[in-house]
């Protein structure tokens, strides 16, 4: 019996290849979404599971709170906090840190390259965390000073085929870390897995850090490492987080009980920390709900449209059902043959399903930023979950249709009245609505990211990002005892404009400086904030305007020792809403005291997502790590080319080493460009599923009013009007899924934008405009079959059948 339900399908397939077609096209592609949507959340809920021990790592979070309600958490924080820990918990079995990342210039005969992913972490580290050695010993490979251990990627970099374990690279300056020396190569692991919430290529000693600079390792103010507890299993955190008020008081590590820390499990730093000086990009477990909604909302409208477009094919099936019911078939032998049918589209459809995704693996990572290989593809969970999504497709789109046809009653299907009941229609025009307003929130949605991202690259930052050219030097010390000269050198070539260094740019690493402010009432306060290390030069150079006082200048001589200059924020901290009552004010800031001499305009400094927090500029050219150029041609390979001359003749020692201050600032917004691209793609996608819905919808009404539109045309009734009689109706469907659409995506994107501190506001046109591309949508596709309607020869539906 199933072998001839089977056969009878497969004919039923074959007789109507178009329909056939389209309906597996449809609902492979709505599953291909879902598949590629489901390989997209998987691997974000996968990072750092790699390590065998995840679930008993931890991380400190370090939290400053200030008197005025302002908090501060950030995951960079001192030294001590590590070593303390250690010693008073003895359920605190293992402690590693890591600095902050550090760029260096790595040599090796010939070959030389600065290293911008470069960590000084303890030998502790390969007790907590999992990764895998190719060669050399984990107990002892980050002991001794001047170790290094490289990722296999690195080692071929530099050393080829050959055993690098043992020999050496020359390492220049890291700014203030480890200092210059020679590194011998102790071990080599695998690369890290992509998914992990920080990654690096080489891992030098922590000793080499004590050797250059011990002070810092006792000193609870000063931060630049990470710190992370490897806990016994089945740990309750909570024993020791309520010990650390204790544990802070104990250590005398907070002034005024500013300071704190708690603790933050390892499997939730990429996808759920809120703090601040990350070590690595986190995610955005918002993203992951709204890409999952995305793929329940395809998902649903490829089972409508799948269900329409079989629907569509009732009239054209009802004669044989009124036949097969008269010789003897029964209502449960029609809904299995049916059933089969509609089994049969969706295996299709699932292999179709599959080969798109095949293909689509290696173009996935341009949209995503995710390499997927054909392994994660057919692992058993992946291929579970997309079997579960199968079935419950399969039962959702089959069930519908199959029980709709069989329900035909034999005696009206021969007097010509096969037409579905009233709830029929109704459902198929609710399903369309439906369809339609998802596609049509979807496109808002897209309007409203593009937006909001063209509005990141439009808004005015407060300083001149667009002709702007960064040379990174790496605080080479040969640059910085010519400074002044490499400035002037490079500052006449003809285009450019203005010179500048200083150690932090705009969306580039800046540290932060405990700093003493004169307050109104005279008293001196001390407050957290980041610090620009600037030269004389910088604020002119960036373009960043003076909201009181005076810049930083070489007629005051003073400056270079007794001076101070603070942004708007700072000044407001410090209780200065008028930041011209702040100028003269007393400071104190790393061994300098003096007066405030000006207040910058705020300027973001740091991405959109962020307000412009407080920053003091401290006048400090020697700490520089960059040399900043504003020039007329920015873009020119010519321009390039001279400056690269120039550089070669007064820094031979060095790489030409630049990039563009928009290009880089712009790499902070690189999770908003691939949300964008995911989102526009699987938008249009949703889109194109609903409209081949439509096409089901009106050609099922085609055909329900053959007989109508054959007297019409009898009557004298135009191609226009008869068009304009069968698109009417779906017209109102699209205008009430609009209505329905708009409310629920102005919701859903106000919650997405309030991720950004600057962002739009939502205009009515973006609705109006996803309105008016759905409704043209809806026009081109129901236009179609009107047409094709209308110019039918009215003998061929009004003959006596």
């Amino acid at each position: 019996m199933l072998k001839n339900y089977i056969k009878i399908a497969w004919r039923n397939l074959l007789k109507n290849k178009g329909y056939s077609s389209i309906n597996i096209l449809g609902l492979a592609i709505g599953l291909a979404c879902c598949l590629l949507i489901v390989l997209y959340i998987q691997d974000e809920l996968s990072f750092d599971h790699y390590h065998e021990k995840k679930d008993r790592i931890y991380r400190v979070v370090h939290d400053w709170k200030e008197k005025n309600g302002m908090e501060t958490h950030q995951i960079w924080g001192n030294a001590p906090v590590g070593a303390a820990l250690k010693a008073d918990f003895p359920e605190v079995q293992k402690v590693v840190q890591f600095s902050g990342q550090i760029s260096i210039l790595l040599k090796h005969g010939e070959k030389a390259f600065q290293e911008e992913r470069i960590f000084c972490m303890d030998s502790t580290a390969f007790d907590v965390f999992s990764w895998k050695f190719i060669a050399g010993n984990p107990q002892t490979a980050l002991t001794a000073p001047y170790s290094i251990v490289l990722t296999e990627t690195m080692a071929k970099k530099y050393f080829g085929d050959s055993n690098p374990i043992g020999q050496t690279l020359e390492g220049g300056v890291t700014g203030g870390r480890a200092a210059p020396g020679i590194y011998t190569v102790t071990a080599v692991i695998d690369d890290l897995p992509s998914n992990s919430h920080f990654s690096f290529d080489a891992l030098l000693s922590m000793s080499s850090f004590r050797q250059s600079w011990s002070e810092v390792f006792d000193q609870w103010g000063y931060v630049d490492f990470y710190t992370y507890l490897l806990l016994p299993e089945d740990y309750d955190i909570t024993k020791l987080e309520t010990q650390v008020p204790d544990f802070i008081t104990r250590h005398q590590a907070s002034q005024e009980g500013k300071y704190s820390i708690h603790f933050e499990p390892l499997l939730g730093a990429y996808l759920n920390s809120k703090a601040d000086r990350q070590p690595g990009p986190v995610g955005s477990m918002q993203n992951i709900y709204i890409f999952s909604i995305i793929g329940v909302f395809i998902l649903c409208i490829a089972c409508v449209n799948f269900m329409n477009l079989a629907t569509s094919r009732s009239l054209e099936r009802a004669k044989e059902v009124g036949v097969r019911k008269v010789v003897g078939a029964n209502r449960k032998n029609l809904i299995v043959q049916f059933m089969s049918e509609s089994l049969m589209l969706v295996f299709f459809a699932s292999l179709l399903a599959l080969a798109l995704v095949v293909c689509l693996l290696p173009f996935v990572e341009l949209f995503a930023g995710k390499r997927f290989t054909f392994a994660s593809l057919f692992n058993p969970v992946t291929f579970s979950l997309f079997i579960g999504i199968v079935l419950t497709t399969s039962l959702l789109a089959a069930s519908y249709p199959a029980f709709v046809l069989a329900n035909f009653k034999p005696v009206k299907v021969f007097k010509g009245a096969s037409h579905s009941a009233a709830g029929g229609a109704w459902l198929r025009k609710g399903l369309v609505v439906f369809q339609f307003g998802l596609s049509i929130a979807l496109i808002a949605g897209t309007f409203i990211v593009f937006s909001q991202l063209r509005h990141l690259q439009q808004t005015d930052l407060g300083f001149e990002k667009t002709q702007m050219l960064v040379v990174d030097f790496n605080y080479d010390d040969q640059v910085l005892q010519n400074l002044e000269a490499i400035k002037q050198t490079l500052a006449q070539q003809k285009d450019v404009l203005s010179v500048s260094a200083s150690r932090s740019i705009p969306g580039s690493y800046f540290p932060n400086a405990g700093t003493q402010v004169e307050l109104p009432d005279g008293e001196m306060k001390v407050l957290n904030q980041a610090i620009f290390e600037v030269d004389v030069d910088f604020i002119s150079n960036f373009g960043v305007q003076m909201a009181a006082g005076r810049p930083y200048s070489r007629d005051f001589p003073a400056d270079t020792i007794h001076s101070l200059v603070i942004n708007e924020a700072a000044a407001k901290i410090w209780g200065y809403s008028d930041p011209e009552k702040i100028i003269g004010k007393r400071f104190a800031q790393w061994g300098r005291e003096g007066q405030v001499i000006g207040v910058v305009k705020d300027f973001n400094y740091l991405s959109l997502h962020q307000k412009v927090e407080p920053l003091t500029l401290r006048l400090e050219p020697l700490s520089s790590k960059f040399i900043t150029l504003k020039i007329r041609n920015a873009g020119t390979l010519e321009t390039v080319a001279e400056l690269a001359d120039i550089w070669k003749k007064a820094a031979p020692h060095r790489p030409f080493l630049y990039s563009f201050l928009d290009e880089s600032f712009n790499r902070q917004y690189e999770a908003d460009y691939r949300f964008r691209r995911l989102f526009s793609a699987f938008s249009g996608l949703a889109l194109f599923i609903a409209s081949l819905g439509l096409l089901g919808l009106a050609t099922y009404t085609a055909q329900q009013r053959t007989k109508e539109i054959g007297i019409r045309k009898v009557l004298g009734a135009s191609t226009f009007s008869i068009v304009k009689l069968l698109s009417v109706d779906f017209l109102r469907l699209v205008t009430m899924a609009i209505f329905i659409a708009v409310p629920l995506a102005w919701w859903a994107m106000n919650l997405w934008l309030n991720d950004f501190a600057y962002h739009i506001t939502i205009q009515w046109w973006i609705f109006a405009m996803a309105g008016a591309a759905a409704l043209f949508i809806a026009i081109f596709t129901v236009s179609g079959q009107a047409i094709r309607a209308s110019l039918a020869n009215p003998v061929d539906s009004l003959r006596d059948e």
